[in-house]
């Protein structure tokens, strides 16, 4: 199994628990033994990755800034690509950029997901029955990527 068959379970919780008019955000980075993989709650419609005319990766975080604050700060993104981030409107983010920012990401060797990947349109927490029914996904997940090391936002920030 590759992570690319998850990503039809992954869109049809997508239908039954996101918002419609978005997509699911996946995964990115280093999918193959990371050093560590970073699980975070579910996405929001600020990721211009979840529309649905965004043709390049369905990744966490695209078009943000603060969780790439962390990543810089702990020596997991490099000067420039943290800089560009700093400098753009989340908007201007192309699937050019994205592409070249999760380059970086596979290069410093981690993994970016979400337990729920299904997007909604703000960042409300969603119930954990949610949660549990992505869980066994989740775990499929982890057992293609093989991290070494697995953290949660909570354990992180």
């Amino acid at each position: 199994m590759q992570l690319q068959d998850l990503t039809k379970e992954y869109d049809k919780l997508q239908k039954k628990y996101g918002a419609k008019e978005l997509d699911s955000i996946y995964n990115g980075g280093c999918d193959h033994n990371p050093d560590i993989c970073f699980v975070f709650m579910n996405p929001t419609g600020r990721n211009p990755a979840s529309s649905k005319n965004w043709k390049g990766l369905k990744s966490p975080w695209i078009g943000t800034k603060n969780i790439w604050d962390l990543f810089y700060a702990v020596n997991l993104l490099d000067e420039e690509l943290y800089s560009k981030i700093k400098s753009i409107k989340g908007s201007e983010w192309t699937e050019e950029f994205a592409e070249k920012v999760y380059e970086d990401v596979k290069r410093y060797k981690y993994f970016i997901t979400n337990l729920g990947k299904c997007t909604q349109v703000d960042a409300r927490e969603l119930p954990d029955s949610v949660y549990k029914e992505y869980l066994h996904l989740l775990k499929q997940e982890f057992n293609i990527i093989n991290p070494k090391v697995i953290e949660s936002i909570e354990k992180v920030v």
